[in-house]
């Protein structure tokens, strides 16, 4: 069988900085991202975390680590670049996988207000797709 790399994006947001709230979030974003993409922790090859800075108060990696064969995935929590009037209190994540060249459909995950940010990725994806500006750029909104 032949394997690739892929990436998958997510986003959510929380209600306040609080660990429940956190906690609440990155566990609904990664079981959604799990189920919508068929996807197994042991094909993941790493995990990028950005946060807004009004959320101190945990890491979302040591969240992450509480699923089920997170444990041993390579994580890196980091502060997102703030920009004016942007979306506040958002969770950002990207996930390197490992998938079967067969599994040509991924599913960014987008949820709560963050839906705002991605509404073309909220459907899926398939290998190829995405995409151009009228200067021949991909577009890529984080």
């Amino acid at each position: 069988m032949e394997w690739q790399v892929r990436a998958i994006r997510g986003a959510t947001t929380v209600s306040e900085n609080s660990y429940e709230a956190i906690r609440e979030a990155v566990l609904e974003l990664l079981a959604e991202i799990e189920a919508r993409n068929q996807l197994e922790p042991t094909a993941i090859i790493s995990a990028t975390f950005s946060v807004t800075r009004d959320l101190d108060v945990v890491f979302p990696a040591a969240i992450a680590r509480e699923r089920p064969c997170w444990d041993s995935v390579p994580m890196l929590d980091v502060q997102q670049m703030h920009v004016e009037r942007s979306l506040q209190r958002c969770i950002r994540l990207l996930l390197h996988v490992n998938l079967p060249v067969s599994h040509t459909q991924i599913y960014h995950t987008y949820l709560r207000g963050a839906k705002s940010l991605r509404p073309d990725w909220n459907l899926p994806q398939k290998r190829g797709e995405g995409r151009v500006s009228s200067r021949g750029e991909g577009i890529l909104n984080f």
